[in-house]
């Protein structure tokens, strides 16, 4: 007679698996722009004000003991903080959150607060996604600049960190100190291998403690929310007390049970949460933020910026942008030295020959002009795939 025993494969039926009590999942990570930038009082309104020095005074010295006393002025700017809402929907059903093993809505809420900090991120430093109401981003106010530093085909990543005409040595010639460093991940390595004149590494790490990456003492950092993007900079440094954001609704979060949701392209009702036992968790939020640049004794036209970064090997494509500024439209017109020229919060001064150039991608921009003397004037300019030349008449006033 055969000997039997109830297998495994007979229980299998009575077996229940082990459910670990975590889920197996990275730390969410956090917004570096808003870890690094000067936060304002919350905002009491859509849009917060900033008086900014604009200009400077001077003194001059007296000729003689009965010369004539100099004149000056100072002046003030307006910069304004724009509030940006930032808002999704999670729709559940029901049956789901109650036959589930782990508490799905406390796990969804971190992973939403780091999209939140992926999409500012995203906006505030590389221009991702920006909302149209603000001002241009990090690293387009900084090529504006010409602080932008190509790798060149054999890079010296010493010189160009921190040798004369590096990223650091761009930031300086504003009249800013770098107080942090933000690259990628991918950077860690080349900056392993930078060596001084003797062979001796820069980064000096060891089996039993962590490498401790700064550039000229100031500290850097490594975003591992997804937001650093590869293909516009390798490295951003720069003076982030110079960059401020004000917060106008902190992350609110609510949990619906009654509405539907649509598709926000085509408007159908794709899901009625009362009919179809869900319910949906809502989270919003709403900044804004701005680089106000105020007048210094080495930037007294506020052109200049406190940010610079090294480009990929391979450059975003941009296009030059001259403007030309004359006091009329016709051949008597001469050009008109000084004029500001203003692009997303971006400003230049046209030289002697009333010309001024930025470096734009393809898109449609506004340009704000003004000149003492004259009356400020719009125009708009189209940037595709060639160089653009926009002539600009004033009419005084």
């Amino acid at each position: 007679m055969p000997v039997q025993i109830t297998s495994r494969a007979d229980a299998e039926a009575l077996i229940q698996e082990q459910l670990i009590a975590t889920i197996q999942q990275d730390a969410p990570k956090q917004s570096i722009f808003m870890q690094l930038a000067r936060k304002l009082p919350n905002m009491t309104s859509k849009q917060t004000r900033i008086p900014v020095l604009d200009m400077l005074p001077m003194a001059y010295w007296v000729n003689g003991d009965t010369g004539m006393k100099g004149t000056t002025r100072q002046a003030w700017d307006n910069v304004f903080l724009t509030a940006e809402e930032l808002a999704v929907i999670v729709p559940i059903p029901e049956a789901v959150v109650d036959d589930a093993s782990f508490d799905i809505m406390g796990e969804i809420q971190p992973r939403v607060m780091e999209a939140i900090g992926l999409r500012v991120d995203g906006a505030t430093i590389f221009g991702v996604n920006r909302p149209a109401s603000w001002r241009a981003d990090i690293l387009t106010t900084a090529r504006q600049a010409g602080n932008n530093v190509a790798p060149g085909t054999s890079p010296n990543y010493y010189d160009l960190l921190l040798g004369e005409g590096g990223v650091i040595g761009k930031v300086e010639e504003s009249g800013r100190m770098v107080t942090g460093a933000v690259s990628s991940m991918a950077m860690r390595a080349k900056l392993r291998g930078i060596k001084d004149n003797d062979g001796r590494p820069i980064f000096k790490s060891d089996m039993q403690g962590s490498t401790q990456y700064a550039l000229d003492g100031a500290p850097m950092y490594f975003p591992q929310n997804g937001s650093f993007d590869q293909t516009r900079a390798q490295l951003i440094v720069g003076d982030f007390s110079q960059a401020v954001y004000a917060i106008r609704q902190d992350v609110t979060v609510k949990i619906l049970d009654q509405g539907v949701i649509q598709d926000p392209d085509t408007k159908q009702i794709i899901y009625n949460l009362a009919q179809q036992d869900m319910i949906a968790l809502r989270v919003v939020f709403r900044m804004g933020w701005a680089l106000p640049n105020p007048a210094t004794r080495m930037d007294t036209g506020r052109t200049l910026c406190s940010f610079a970064y090294l480009e990929p090997a391979t450059a975003l494509t941009a296009q030059t942008v001259t403007f030309t500024v004359k006091n009329g439209s016709g051949d008597s017109a001469a050009a008109v030295p000084e004029a500001r020229v203003e692009i997303d919060g971006v400003r230049k001064l046209t030289g002697a020959d009333g010309k001024t150039a930025f470096s734009l991608e393809a898109g449609t921009y506004q340009a704000k002009v003004s000149a003492k003397g004259y009356a400020t004037v719009t125009e708009s300019v189209t940037v595709a795939s060639a160089a653009v030349s926009k002539a600009v008449a004033l009419t005084a006033v």
